[in-house]
């Protein structure tokens, strides 16, 4: 089993939330979400600007290393805590999205689900000249930017019902559904081996899986920039970026069964 994060998706000009060059942050909370209109509008004029970016990025080739393993049968199930859909367009068949999919919204008052290129086109006739008054606000990775002028944004309300929107995502501060976590702890159970990509681990709702397969006794390889949550619990620990080592995993897959036998060639290694 794979569990990607944010560090797969740099390659793709997506910036990461803790790389080793990463400045801090605080994404907004879904409690600071749900609390009132200037809340959500301060977050839809930022994301209305990050999304019109986003958007344009191409699956890299680490994506792409993934989709060729999943075909070899080395990979069951890819988990990644990206909201970017980047594997899903790279070919990526059997994946969670534990914090769902950026491209859609959700109405919180009757629940419809809309596509963001719609939402988007709203915003923009909303607020002509918002994109390009703002061109040069720096994209964060969950698709929103740094912007403090937000005070004059329209934020559309649900075609459906004229209800709030938000994007399907997992806010902080919202938990993963519970399907999403009993599938992957399902595949978990069959793995020979849990690869992390990518992945600071720093929020439970991947560190808990390292945990999981670490307790049940299986190697857990951890490919990251930088140290993780998880390091400890590593069978291996991998200082490299996501794309290289995943080109370099497929290639040797082509002599021998590297990702398919890994839990057979680290079992015997100490922790």
């Amino acid at each position: 089993m794979v569990l990607t994060g944010a560090g797969m998706s740099t390659d793709s000009g997506i910036p990461d939330y803790r790389g080793p060059d990463s400045p801090p942050r605080t994404p907004m909370t879904y409690q600071e979400f749900v609390a009132g209109p200037q809340a959500q509008q301060r977050y839809w004029a930022r994301a209305h600007l990050g999304w019109n970016r986003m958007r344009r990025a191409e699956p890299n080739a680490g994506h792409a290393a993934l989709v060729r393993l999943e075909e070899q049968g080395r990979v069951e199930l890819l988990v990644t805590q990206n909201v970017d859909g980047l594997h899903e367009r790279a070919g990526s068949r059997e994946v969670v999205a534990l914090h769902g999919r950026i491209s859609d919204v959700v109405c919180l008052d009757c629940g419809t689900v809309s596509s963001r290129s719609a939402v988007q086109h709203r915003m923009g006739e909303l607020n002509p000249g918002h994109l390009r008054r703002y061109s040069g606000a720096t994209v964060n990775p969950d698709g929103d930017v740094e912007l403090d002028d937000t005070d004059d944004f329209v934020v559309p309300g649900c075609a459906a019902c004229g209800g709030r929107l938000k994007p399907d995502v997992v806010f902080f501060g919202e938990s993963v559904p519970k399907p999403r976590v009993e599938r992957t702890y399902a595949a978990l159970d069959r793995a020979d081996a849990l690869l992390v990509m990518g992945s600071s681990l720093t929020v439970m709702s991947g560190l808990r899986f390292v945990r999981y397969a670490a307790k049940a006794g299986t190697p857990v390889v951890i490919v990251n920039r930088g140290t993780t949550r998880g390091d400890e619990l590593a069978t291996v620990k991998l200082e490299a970026g996501c794309s290289e080592f995943l080109e370099r995993l497929v290639s040797d897959a082509g002599d021998e069964d590297v990702l398919g036998g890994l839990g057979e060639h680290l079992s015997g290694l100490p922790r």
